[in-house]
């Protein structure tokens, strides 16, 4: 599950993103470098410090450069020789806070079990959210920073989005599921059932580890009463 607050600033310090379990392949090693050698001690410090100002209640909108580099015990100019700007050091923050992506492996499974997987991330992630308040506040607090929305679907929500469309091709190619539907659609009814539970009705039960997988049957099998077997 997504770690926040004291656990996610203690992940962050021995080096592991928060929200990757424990034995995850190293994905702060695998990003890219954003311009001259960086000193991980002082990134780990800013994001600590972005991740202690959130769980003391300052709003995303009112986080400051300054602020930010004050309580982190360093210069602006560190934090400005890493993230251009406030929007794309929260956006990295953000995105370490994120729930895991669904195994690639689990993606190229067969359509059903990729569909219940994607299922599976939003499930958990709203789960994740509503563990801890200060999820849900930066979630509902993102739509208020126009910026940092845009460059959050752009780099979050759209690559999902593209992922489903994919695979929602491959289940069309593969005859599994029909073709006469706008595949954003058939996505938006994939999705929506979740979604529902987890932005419009947020006292919703989603502990039952089986609704991906019973969301995604009942939609592959119609909803159109099974005929009964014929009687021997």
């Amino acid at each position: 599950m997504t770690r926040t607050g004291e656990e996610a600033v203690a992940g962050v310090a021995a080096g592991v993103p928060a929200g990757v379990p424990a034995g995850a392949p190293d994905v702060a090693a695998a990003a890219p470098r954003r311009g001259r050698p960086r000193s991980e001690a002082a990134e780990q410090a800013i994001v600590g410090a972005v991740l202690r100002l959130l769980e003391q209640g300052y709003p995303l909108a009112l986080l400051s450069i300054e602020g930010i580099a004050g309580e982190a015990g360093v210069g602006k100019a560190t934090i400005y020789r890493r993230w251009p700007n406030k929007e794309e050091l929260l956006l990295d923050v953000l995105q370490r806070l994120d729930e895991p992506e669904p195994d690639p492996a689990l993606l190229s499974a067969s359509v059903r079990d990729a569909l219940v997987a994607a299922l599976e991330f939003l499930r958990r992630a709203a789960l994740a959210r509503r563990s801890h308040s200060s999820l849900a506040l930066i979630s509902n607090e993102l739509r208020s920073m126009p910026e940092l929305y845009r460059r959050y679907h752009e780099k979050v929500i759209e690559p999902r989005r593209e992922r489903m469309r994919q695979l929602l091709a491959r289940g069309v190619a593969q005859g599994e599921i029909r073709g006469d539907i706008d595949l954003d659609l058939l996505g938006e009814l994939v999705i929506g059932p979740m979604l529902s539970r987890t932005l419009l009705r947020p006292g919703a039960p989603l502990e039952d580890p089986t609704l991906s997988a019973t969301i995604v049957d009942t939609l592959l099998q119609g909803l159109a009463p099974q005929p009964s077997a014929d009687p021997v």
